[in-house]
């Protein structure tokens, strides 16, 4: 037979080439376990029998110009793509100079700024929407970056997949969401996942979606394919779900042994659709290579895997120290404070929107998205009034109802250096997001080490006093300060929301904004209006009255009742300080302290639930660092441990009242 010179359209030296790569991937796959069993390293998630798929996506794109989000089973994509061994056994080895992460992230958690491999975390899905987000950023800024994004089978019975496939195909974005069908999520068989065992057969309701099922076992197949969805990608004819039915060639992960759920029989044809050797039994029978020659290759590629692992092992362990880094920006460019406020008097929710109109117009690459907030009617409590109508469609628009969406991709586009200013419209429903708010946004930074940021501001109306009932009526402060990263506003005024709002969205944190709604139309809560330029920093309470007896710290709503709670002690000859600390992250622990020292009795009024509540946090830090300036115990009022009822005899009981704050002031200053 002669000696074939192509096969699927690719010489020899592509094909080893194509070899190579996967022969490294299941390499570094062997060695990592052999490390494992030395005690050199903790965990594995290993790629074996996906190689194939992996190398054909990696090599229809172009490294450094689309943008991917692999999972973490995408070794030899990774590879294909531009990482080297090196940099994979640094990831391994939990190295500072590790390019993914500097040592912060688990084994397989793949990042790379130069090759625009945008942070992964772990959980599985998160990643849908914000790829969706980076392709929306493409369609806004008018290039023709396509985007990557995998999974395994499991992951699509997730919610955010279906939230991101579904925004995808209606907007005709360039992403391409490749899943690898090894018909295993750990130990769940996709009988038990998938209805019909395939998300391509379940693709079909999609409309606008191009759909591809492909041996994922084949490398020219798979190649064939990607190479037409990375062209369809980007010539703008839209999302592409490419299914590629893969084997998993290895336990799930390190802590796994397929063998309580699989049977030798199963295990062993697996065997049999080595991508690997598939290919090599192509190579040798068209005579493009002796088995003795792939042989001396493999190796080759053994040493550059040994000397790699060597390598990176040298590098040092990151420094101690380094864990503070990336929390926040170091970013200090901004002007606080540069003006007082001195415009005629406006009410909160005006602020709000006239905040939002005055960024926009400074900033082309804002753009505002939520529920209800485009077109006419500006969002349920009128806070994006108008703002449609002056700056066009294309920058403040409606969102899906699905609030993990909306914060997913705006996540996805703030990556790509667009400023996402969105809209969650009650704080009631923000927990469908909690997973992206909490292991992606406020983990972003820090978890890359720094190479990726995704300053995202989140505006959420919150709090009672309304009639809401228990489900409009949710104050969600004290859920998210106990997440580090993550930047929190709670202002109790006009002038104050626009401000720090102002501040939020020219910074480079991810923030989110919470507007009381029971105080967006009310006259106590309206000042003088800041100027297009005054911005107020994070972490600056402010003294709303000056005292000498008794100390109030407070943010919100609570704010104007112990305003009335201190005239009413006032008649009783007692001299009350109030502190609107005006920020939850960072707060002010320094002003909250100086006005405990000067009085030495302390209340922390707050709207949520007792317990558990922020307050807590206040009052434990107050007596951990201020007790000997303390002539009582310190004092916290909130509102009922129950959830909040409609009925507005039950509302006022369940909620913090004036008369309740000066009965808490007056056991206080009888102490």
């Amino acid at each position: 037979m002669p000696v074939r010179k192509k096969l699927g359209g690719f010489d020899k030296k592509a094909l080893l080439d194509f070899h190579k790569n996967m022969v490294l991937s299941r390499m570094l796959d062997f060695k990592m376990l052999t490390l494992l069993k030395q005690g050199k390293g903790f965990f594995h998630i290993g790629a074996a029998g996906h190689e194939a798929i992996q190398t054909a996506a990696a090599h229809a794109m172009r490294p450094g110009h689309d943008y991917a989000y692999p999972y973490y089973r995408d070794l030899a994509y990774m590879l294909q793509y531009g990482a080297t061994p090196l940099e994979i056994m640094l990831l391994f080895h939990s190295r500072a100079d590790d390019p993914s992460s500097g040592g912060r992230q688990m084994a397989n958690h793949y990042g790379h700024a130069p090759l625009h491999v945008v942070s992964q975390s772990s959980p599985t899905g998160t990643q849908f929407l914000q790829a969706v987000g980076c392709a929306m950023a493409s369609r806004k800024k008018g290039t023709d970056e396509v985007v990557y994004v995998s999974s395994g089978e499991g992951t699509t019975a997730q919610g955010d997949f279906h939230e991101a496939v579904n925004w995808a195909s209606r907007e005709k974005l360039p992403v391409i969401f490749v899943i690898q069908n090894n018909k295993y999520a750990i130990s769940v068989h996709v009988s038990e996942e998938l209805a019909g065992e395939s998300i391509y057969k379940i693709g079909a309701g999609y409309e606008g979606l191009n759909r591809y099922k492909v041996d994922g076992t084949d490398l020219l197949a798979c190649h064939e394919v990607m190479k037409k969805a990375v062209s369809q990608a980007r010539s703008g004819k839209g999302a592409v779900l490419v299914e590629a039915d893969t084997v998993r060639l290895l336990p799930h992960s390190s802590s796994d042994s397929d063998k309580k759920y699989r049977s030798p029989e199963e295990l062993e044809a697996d065997k049999k659709r080595d991508p690997i050797t598939r290919l090599e039994k192509e190579l040798i029978k068209l005579k493009m290579v002796s088995e003795e020659e792939l042989e001396a290759l493999k190796k080759e590629y053994k040493k550059i895997v040994d000397d790699a692992s060597d390598e990176a092992e040298a590098h040092p362990h990151p420094d101690p120290d380094s864990l503070y880094q990336h929390l926040f920006s170091d970013r200090d460019d901004l002007e606080y404070e540069k003006s007082e406020p001195a415009g005629e008097k406006i009410v909160l929710v005006d602020a709000i929107n006239h905040a939002l109109k005055e960024e926009m117009e400074r900033n082309e690459d804002m753009y505002i998205f939520g529920q209800d907030v485009g077109g006419g009617k500006g969002g349920v409590f009128t806070a994006t009034q108008g703002i449609t109508k002056q700056f066009g469609k294309e920058r403040c628009f409606n969102g899906p109802l699905a609030e993990s969406s909306i914060v997913g991709v705006g996540l996805g586009m703030a990556t790509r250096g667009l400023k996402p200013v969105v809209e969650i419209q009650f704080g009631d429903y923000i927990w469908t997001a909690m997973m992206q708010i909490r292991n992606e946004m406020a983990t972003m930074r820090w978890r890359s080490n720094g190479h990726w940021k995704a300053p995202l501001v989140i505006r959420v109306p919150v709090g009672g006093y309304i009639h809401g009932g228990l489900c409009h009526s949710q104050n969600i402060e004290g859920f998210f300060a106990h997440l580090p990263g993550i930047k929190i506003a709670y202002p109790s005024n006009a002038a104050d929301a626009k401000g720090l709002l102002k501040a939020a969205i020219r910074g480079d944190d991810p923030v989110i904004f919470m507007e009381h709604k029971g105080l967006y139309r009310q006259s106590y809560a309206s000042r003088p209006e800041p100027d297009a330029d005054y911005l107020l920093p994070f972490g600056k309470a402010k003294t709303v009255q000056e005292g000498d007896d008794l100390t109030v710290i407070t943010w919100g709503a609570l704010v104007q009742k112990s305003l009335e709670a201190a005239r009413e002690l006032a008649k009783e000859g007692v001299s009350v300080e109030i502190i609107d600390i005006r920020t939850i992250n960072p707060l002010d622990t320094e002003a909250i302290l100086a006005s405990v020292r000067k009085t030495g009795k302390v209340l922390v009024a707050q709207e949520d639930t007792r317990f558990h509540g922020f307050a807590a946090e206040i009052s434990a830090q107050i007596a951990e660092l201020a007790f000997e300036h303390l002539d009582a115990p310190v004092r916290r009022i909130g509102g009922s441990d129950t959830p909040m009822p409609f009925s507005a005899v039950l509302e006022e009981v369940a909620l913090p009242q004036t008369a309740g704050i000066v009965k808490a002031l007056r056991d206080l200053a009888a102490y």
